[in-house]
């Protein structure tokens, strides 16, 4: 066993009794960084335009302080591009972590010296925890891949700019960058296919024992190694025994990426998001994301079916409830006030709190008022997949078609399948019930003949990579929304369709 493999134990240790220590007091660890953050920030702009001095309590907080999105929060971004400083939180920001927005074009991110360590420690900890549950830490002494976004910085204001995955790259400790592939060159390559090319060229004869990024593009990844050797991937790389993925949800992949590799390997769920490490799997063991409680956010939590109401109702952490749907909102010493991130969430744990995410605020389906949401669409998928054992599916994406040439309105499916099901009718029946079970909207409006039941519409292999090489979006930190309340991405899906 190597020196990395042999000291991460003792740390893993250290750092798990820290975790259970802020874990076992959720409340008072909110506070603390709830009266840390807003006493750092009384002096800035946003900080007197909202009267942080005179903020006391949650609810003077409230009363103060309007919860936003990033096009509320623009005026203040662009204050900080036109050059001025402490804007949102002392001084300027260390970064902008570059990502794109449905409505404002790029948005820009501020991370700062007081929240890098959030990003970079929270990574680290996820494998800790790992390390410590299981006692298994081999792997550190592999080769360790990480397939995300191109590491280059341009400058915005003097201040760095780039994709999150590429500053954070530019954190990654001494002691694994000797073993971090692919070499910072090829990480640097903007065009994905090129750049996945070079990665294989370096990684194919290498000590792999991690992977981690996005599912469905370390699933082309390894499409792209097998294609060329035609071996499983534990053929390929014996020593592969972690893969750390986030971003999206792992269960529509699962069967296939282990078909691929031959052998079942453990995971740990991420929750990295621009705005800030939200959460990570502290146990194999337990389900559910650990919520970071003491890592510089102060969150609130909106019921999800509040969040566009005028006056939503806002939770700290210990006014929560199991199994219900949460719009996630930050407060953070990256200078983020009552932001919302656009994603929902559901505890699954209060003891520690654990979360899923349930899906995304924006990616529903409502046009006759169902109310379905990613969360429903995936499980849905599982269960009927579990049914049909030998179907296995590339990816998805749902739309509602209002206005059909003949017949009721209904949810129309586009799917990719790696392994279609002999029967389609009996699949798309399956999958209908199995959303029925999880939204009684639904079920109502199929039941009063309002909606009749899905259609699927079956994709040509590759479809969703042609797809987002078309909207130049192929590779790095983007995903295909698992669905919408418009037509846009069904249109562009049309043309792949059998």
């Amino acid at each position: 066993m190597g020196i990395r493999a042999v000291l991460s134990k003792p740390l893993a240790a250290i750092v798990v009794n820290q975790q259970k220590k802020w874990a076992a007091q959720p409340a008072l660890s909110q506070v603390k960084i709830f009266k840390n953050i807003i006493f750092k920030a009384k002096n800035t702009a946003f900080g007197k335009d909202h009267g942080f001095e005179n903020i006391q309590t949650y609810e003077d907080f409230q009363k103060q302080v309007p919860i936003r999105d990033y096009e509320a929060l623009k005026p203040y971004v662009d204050k900080i591009l036109q050059g001025e400083s402490d804007v949102l939180w002392p001084g300027k920001p260390a970064y902008f972590a570059k990502t794109s927005g449905t409505t404002s074009g790029t948005k820009y991110i501020p991370i700062t010296k007081d929240s890098i360590p959030n990003h970079i420690n929270s990574a680290k900890n996820a494998l800790l925890s790992y390390i410590h549950e299981t006692g298994k830490s081999q792997f550190l002494d592999g080769k360790l891949i990480f397939l995300s976004g191109a590491p280059t910085l341009e400058q915005k204001a003097g201040i760095n700019t780039g994709r999150l995955s590429g500053i954070v790259n530019h954190h990654v400790p001494n002691y694994l960058r000797t073993n971090q592939l692919p070499s910072f060159e090829t990480n640097c390559i903007e065009e994905w296919e090129e750049k996945l090319e070079r990665i294989i060229d370096e990684t194919i004869d290498q000590d792999m024992s991690l992977i981690s990024g996005i599912p469905p593009w370390v699933q082309m990844y390894f499409d792209r190694i097998q294609a060329r050797v035609n071996k499983p991937i534990k053929d390929i790389f014996p020593n592969f025994e972690m893969f750390v993925y986030g971003g999206v949800n792992f269960e529509p992949y699962k069967n296939k990426l282990f078909e691929s590799i031959g052998k079942k390997v453990d995971s740990i769920e991420t929750y990295p998001a621009s705005e800030g490490f939200i959460a990570y799997q502290d146990s194999q063991k337990e389900d559910g994301l650990l919520l970071l409680l003491n890592s510089g956010i102060f969150f609130e939590f909106i019921p999800a079916e509040e969040y566009f109401d005028e006056n939503p109702t806002r939770l700290m952490i210990d006014q929560v409830e199991m199994d219900k749907n949460y719009a996630l909102i930050i407060n953070s010493n990256a200078g983020l006030w009552g932001y919302s991130i656009g994603d929902t969430v559901k505890f699954v744990s209060m003891n520690p709190y654990r979360v899923v995410v349930s899906g995304r605020i924006k990616h529903f389906i409502s046009a006759f008022g169902e109310h379905v949401i990613g969360e429903e669409v995936e499980n849905a998928m599982k269960a009927t997949c579990e049914k049909f054992e030998n179907v296995k599916i590339t990816e998805f994406t749902v739309a509602p078609q209002v206005t059909p040439k003949d017949g009721l309105p209904h949810h129309e499916w586009f799917v990719e399948f790696d392994n279609p099901p002999i029967d389609l009718e009996a699949f798309s029946q399956e999958l209908d019930i199995n959303l029925r079970k999880r939204n009684s909207y639904y079920d109502d409006l199929i039941t009063g003949n309002i909606l009749r039941t899905l259609k699927i519409r079956t994709l040509k292999k590759a479809s969703f990579i042609n797809y987002m090489r078309s909207e130049g979006k192929l590779g790095g930190q983007n995903k295909v929304p698992r669905l919408s309340n418009d037509r846009k991405i069904a249109e562009a899906m049309e043309k792949y369709t059998h």
